[in-house]
């Protein structure tokens, strides 16, 4: 493993004697130094060393600094960098900042600054270090399927590791469909993703089709196709979802609020492996995997007569539950810790330090929101963050959860999740008084989707008279 302790450094400048002063400084520190008079030989020295931080002057003969940092940002990512110039102002430093200078010095230098300046690097070297062992560690897939899903999938907890080798079974049989369940914001699609993407159909269309953003009228055209003209809209012929994802994946997320009237279709075309286009008579064949996922008990509204019995049957071959994250702990601080990376790279601020009573604190916490609050949470901690480093009060908690910060009992689980969530909802739409946006925050999801939950489950909104409003009730939609 890289030692951070001793730096390698390149000053390119185009003055000798400051290059020759800078370059016995860091030799007389204990650091590995190098200088470069020229653009052409800075490059040199960079494709030939590991440097580590590049002292680099804004004003150059040949070349303009920005260009040189931007372009060298591109090439070698890891390296730090820090512009000094005689003839700095305020809008050379904001541009150097964007592009991603770590710090920005005017000269004449002293020596002391140079020093902080060092240690900062030295700092932030060895936080990124620990952050790509701690992603190394607790990453339980590959560079190439992070990439294709677009996320990583982090945890270290016997439940998550359980789970994703149920992932790595499922993706071997590609007829096998199989349904995810679990509270929102526990990443069900992430592993629908994983499924598809350690599968032999990899290379193949990976669809996803959110059952309850969908009108009724319009839900058949969209899994089956249309032909031109088949109702008014219909312009020109459409592949359906059952189609595009041929030899593919078609997700369907929500499948809970799948109207009941469309499931005999579903259903049918699941089993045949043939659908006709909306308007055609003419079928097509077609060869897909279904992968499903709900927060809610299947069985309990098929009991209703809310979901039919066969679908769910058909639906769930290889079933996947995914705890919440309040009961898998030990997943909480190698999540935050690859957030923090995320984010720190996306709003360029670097986090040197992450207090321990941070990592205590979110144990406790319960995460209605689950992995999603998690992220929304350290993306907020880190922009509002005063330095480089998180601690307690950048990680304000929602009001709803503070008066209980115990985890949860293991008990819990067997809680039916439909009154859970309702009970979950209604306390947030209390302690935000009755804000919407206020509210889906708190809980980690988009206030369409919280809206969407409350007209599910018959949830309204009755205020007190306030100055200037009006009394009544105030629906879900509103």
């Amino acid at each position: 493993m890289k030692n951070y302790n001793i730096l390698q450094v390149l000053i390119l400048d185009d003055e000798i004697d400051f290059t020759e002063e800078l370059k016995d400084y860091f030799q007389n520190s204990g650091f590995i130094s190098f200088s470069a008079n020229t653009v052409k030989d800075g490059y040199d020295i960079l494709s030939k060393n590991e440097i580590d931080l590049l002292i680099l002057d804004v004003r150059l003969p040949s070349e303009n600094g920005l260009d040189i940092l931007k372009n060298v940002k591109a090439l070698y990512p890891n390296i730090e960098v820090i512009m000094v110039s005689a003839h700095g102002d305020m809008d050379t430093v904001i541009q150097a900042i964007r592009l991603g200078a770590f710090d920005y010095m005017r000269k004449p230098l002293r020596f002391i600054d140079l020093q902080i300046a060092l240690e900062r690097t030295q700092k932030y070297l060895q936080m990124q270090r620990k952050l790509a062992d701690m992603e190394e560690k607790h990453s339980l897939i590959t560079k190439n399927i992070q990439t294709s899903i677009g996320h990583h999938f982090i945890g270290k907890s016997p439940q998550i590791i359980e789970i994703f080798e149920l992932a790595k079974t499922a993706s071997k049989y590609s007829d096998v469909n199989v349904l995810i369940t679990g509270e929102s914001g526990t990443g069900k699609e992430i592993i629908a993703r994983i499924i598809h993407y350690m599968s032999q159909h990899s290379e193949n269309y990976f669809g996803a089709i959110n059952c309850s953003s969908i009108t009724e009228s319009l839900m058949e055209s969209e899994f089956f196709g249309h032909k031109k003209g088949s109702f008014t809209g219909a312009i020109s012929d459409k592949k359906g979802l059952f189609e595009v994802c041929h030899e593919g994946t078609l997700f369907l997320d929500e499948i809970a609020d799948m109207p009941y009237t469309i499931q005999p279709k579903i259903l049918r075309a699941i089993e045949e492996k043939i659908i006709t286009r909306v308007g055609d008579t003419k079928p097509i064949r077609t060869n897909f995997r279904i992968i499903s996922a709900t927060n809610y008990d299947l069985q309990k509204l098929v009991d209703e007569n809310k979901f039919r019995l066969d679908l769910l049957h058909r639906l769930n071959t290889l079933h996947i539950h995914i705890p919440p994250l309040r009961e898998r702990t030990e997943d909480i601080a190698p999540l935050l810790i690859d957030f923090i990376e995320e984010f720190s790279i996306k709003i360029n601020k670097p986090i040197q330090h992450i207090s321990e009573k941070v990592f205590e604190m979110l144990k406790k916490y319960s995460f209605p929101g689950n992995v999603r609050e998690l992220r929304n949470l350290t993306e907020r901690a880190i922009i509002l963050c005063k330095g480089n480093s998180l601690e307690v009060h950048d990680f304000p908690l929602p009001a709803i959860n503070k008066k209980n910060l115990t985890p949860a009992k293991s008990g819990d689980a067997r809680v039916n999740l439909v009154q859970k969530e309702i009970e979950i909802i209604r306390k947030a739409l209390d302690a935000c008084e009755y804000n919407q946006s206020v509210a889906a925050e708190s809980l980690g999801i988009s206030r369409h989707a919280l809206i969407r939950k409350m007209r599910k489950h018959g949830i309204t909104i009755v205020k007190q008279e306030e100055p200037g409003e009006m009394l009544g009730s105030e629906s879900a939609g509103s």
